[in-house]
């Protein structure tokens, strides 16, 4: 059952950097419209690095569990 949950919880990483990548976009774009250049792109950039920290802790924690597929 511990490979269960464990794959469980990889899943939602995956999934909150994901959302986390896609909020720091949206930010992003609502900054860009207001012609607020530097600070869209720091939100861009935040947001993809975080997100994609997450996401790849979910990845290697789905490959610990010895579900995911290569």
């Amino acid at each position: 059952m511990e490979g269960r949950s464990l794959y469980t919880a990889a899943k939602v990483l995956q999934g909150i950097g994901l959302i986390v990548v896609l909020a720091g976009l949206v930010m992003s774009m609502q900054l860009g419209m207001e012609e607020e250049g530097l600070k869209s792109m720091a939100y861009e950039g935040t947001g993809l690095i975080a997100g994609g920290v997450i996401f790849v802790v979910g990845v290697l924690l789905e490959k610990l569990a010895g579900r995911g597929s290569s």
